[in-house]
């Protein structure tokens, strides 16, 4: 088991993204409903934001709900939704006392209005702190946001050699962080579901088997432990990486 004190403080990813995956496997494996499993998540995010401060982490996304998980049952949609509201309301003690910073990225115009209030008024009473920014990626997927992106762009009808990467990137909901450092994914599942195509492109991923409900503080650390025994070249040879230290 890696602790914290294992970790080197200097080389810890700034930005962590997360695929909070198995919340409804894990309440099947309980006989229960599917919603149990997204009720039992809570824990599970309060310890992993904790251990991202801890750590030094200065923003982390989580993938909270995509464009696509609209086509759920209805009552699992509103479920969802109503636990959003009751994360938000309980939840905004901890932010405040972990020194986090609440934002959210996606559709958000599709959110219940209850809901889309509720997260207004956490994200102004955080919008001071600064040890992290947790990004909520709500009703999100990336090939929507690309296509957002693409879309203001054609409305200012830019002459076509002066976009660039930069450009575009301008136009991303995530224009003003990071692109991860490192992506988590729970659950086991080996894909990235629509989710940061474009911000990704040099992420490094780390898969586990282990269900979201019972992801914990040390499950990050171990997660960090191998990021940090993996070298990034974005493109370098290793003797290049190694010479540039």
């Amino acid at each position: 088991m890696i602790t914290i004190d294992q970790i080197d403080k200097t080389r810890v990813p700034q930005h962590v993204a997360i695929i909070m995956d198995g919340n409804g496997r894990w309440a099947m494996k309980q006989q229960h409903e599917r919603l149990f499993g997204h009720q039992n998540a809570f824990t599970a995010v309060r310890q992993t934001v904790e251990g991202g401060v801890k750590l030094g982490v200065k923003y982390m996304t989580l993938y909270t709900f995509s464009t696509e998980n609209w086509n759920r049952p209805q009552a699992e949609v509103d479920g969802l939704m109503e636990l959003l509201i009751k994360a938000v309301r309980e939840e905004t003690e901890t932010l405040m006392k972990n020194n986090v910073r609440l934002t959210m990225i996606g559709d958000l115009q599709r959110l219940p209005e209850r809901s889309r209030t509720m997260l207004e008024q956490c994200i102004e009473e955080t919008a001071g702190n600064t040890a992290m920014t947790l990004i909520l990626a709500l009703s999100y997927s990336s090939r929507w946001e690309i296509a957002q992106a693409l879309k203001a762009l054609c409305t200012e009808h830019r002459d076509p050699a002066t976009i660039d990467e930069d450009t575009l990137r301008s136009y991303l909901t995530t224009k003003d962080y990071p692109d991860p450092d490192l992506l988590i994914r729970t659950g086991g599942e080996l894909r990235v579901s629509n989710f940061l195509l474009w911000q990704m492109a040099y992420t490094e991923f780390y898969f586990t088997e282990i269900l979201w409900p019972d992801f914990r503080e040390e499950n990050l650390y171990e997660a960090v432990a191998e990021y940090q025994s993996r070298q990034r070249r974005f493109g370098k040879t290793e003797a290049q990486v190694e010479a540039s230290k």
